[in-house]
């Protein structure tokens, strides 16, 4: 990336800084707000030089003039309530527009009334020493550009906290919708959701976008687990293939907590997940689950980190990746294993099918191990369909991009089998089924 290009950006985003919280210059949360736009400014946005971008290049966002998204409800197409993922939506929702918290759209009537749910604009005002624990507190502001970007506008996105001892029966659904209706646009949502002591719930993430020009969601999630929680984070990215898709979810779990993440990504030109997730207690127990489905000239990166600080901590990784055409994967996962986490158990695998001589995977799992008294494994593989399952298939009268969807859904059958929110599992198998069979059709 030129330095010229550099400047020209970091100048946009110090515009759209001082538009946005302009006003919160002597507020609480103001240390934090300058101190990410500093790191920002000296250290500017990743290039493939830094070793975390090394296989993504985010050149296309750079070179795209975005302007702040809005949140405006006019115009807004009028069957927006009938999309699929709307319409299938059980339990409480949460709809945020163009990053926006919408009141309007959202259904939480439900929902009991001890379980705080507000944009996070007006928790910055009215519960700012709940806020001030946590916001800002976990993401990585100082090292991270994106984060670094979103923090410095944080004001726009959801508050959520489950009182200690709750558990919630129901799914808790945030459906994050982007449309940028005549210009490209960005938007920075952010989410603070926090889990009290002894509590559960299930928690599920939606992006989606409507037709319109390209969009830049580049969104940061904290989660905080206190003592004995059980969490179930459910991920569906499934942006316009014309969009761009850069987040960041930093997971914080306290003594005896239960963990499960399930990450699936299909949508965007260029998509980008970072999940980590710090095990800060004993006996706390964490599995990610992810499944990334790509074609055309899709490029989808996944990089986990999983930090086991104190003993008898347990964590599974299993990614799973699809590429067909001309689709670009990349998959990096680190298991960080700290120097007090004695009777660690840690395994990562990531596999991908390539299903076209053009695609493409690299793929790169990690441990960093400073104890000695642990259990620890992680291993990889890439590769094509079996030639004889293909010649089976096709032998019996089934299509090349018949076959190809049937082997590419027995490959992904044991991470769809384990997505335990059934309008998503339903809506994953016709989506993926559909994606293999376009191939390039994107």
């Amino acid at each position: 990336m030129s330095g010229a290009l550099k400047e020209i950006h970091l100048e946009q985003f110090h515009r759209l800084l001082d538009e946005s919280s302009s006003n919160k210059a002597s507020g609480w949360d103001a240390p934090i707000r300058k101190q990410a736009i500093l790191s920002l400014t000296q250290k500017g946005f990743p290039t493939p030089e830094d070793e975390d971008w090394r296989y993504t290049s985010i050149e296309p966002i750079l070179q795209t003039p975005f302007e702040p998204a809005r949140y405006n409800l006019n115009g807004l197409p009028a069957g927006i309530l009938a999309h699929p993922t709307l319409k299938q939506t059980k339990g409480h929702r949460i709809v945020i527009i163009n990053g926006f918290y919408s009141q309007e759209l959202s259904s939480l009537e439900a929902l009991p009334k001890e379980v705080m749910v507000c944009s996070l604009a007006k928790a910055m005002s009215i519960h700012p020493d709940r806020l001030q624990l946590h916001l800002g507190q976990y993401a990585d502001h100082e090292n991270q550009a994106f984060v670094a970007l979103n923090t410095a506008l944080m004001e726009y996105g959801v508050f959520l906290y489950v009182p200690k001892g709750m558990t919630l029966e129901n799914p808790i659904h945030l459906i994050f919708i982007s449309w940028s209706r005549n210009k490209a646009t960005i938007s920075n949502p952010r989410c603070l959701m926090v889990l009290g002591a002894n509590s559960q719930a299930v928690l599920v993430e939606t992006y989606i976008g409507l037709e319109g020009e390209p969009y830049f969601t580049n969104a940061v999630t904290e989660l905080v687990g206190e003592e004995n929680t059980k969490i179930l984070h459910c991920r569906f990215q499934n942006e316009r293939q014309n969009a761009f898709h850069i987040a960041t979810t930093q997971v914080h779990l306290a003594g005896n907590s239960q963990f499960t993440s399930q990450s699936i990504s299909l949508g965007g030109a260029l998509a980008r997940s970072d999940l980590n997730v710090s095990l800060d207690g004993e006996g706390i127990s964490a599995s990610l689950d992810g499944l990334y489905v790509a074609s055309g000239s899709q490029h989808m990166d996944h990089h986990t980190r999983i930090d086991h600080r104190k003993p008898y901590g347990t964590s599974r990784q299993l990614y799973k990746g699809v590429l067909n055409g001309k689709s670009r994967g990349v998959f990096n996962g680190k298991v960080v294993v700290h120097k007090n986490a004695q009777r660690t158990d840690a395994a990562q695998v990531n596999r991908n099918l390539l299903l076209s001589g053009e695609a493409w995977a690299n793929t790169k799992p990690e441990l960093e191990i400073y104890a000695d008294d642990v259990k620890c494994t992680h291993g990889s593989t890439v590769g094509q369909p079996d030639e004889d399952s293909v010649f089976y298939l096709r032998s019996r009268g089934i299509g090349q991009d018949q076959a190809a969807g049937l082997l590419a859904n027995a490959f992904a059958r044991d991470l769809i089998e384990r997505i335990r929110i059934e309008p998503i599992r339903a809506e994953l198998n016709n989506l993926l089924t559909d994606k293999i069979q376009r191939g390039e059709g994107v």
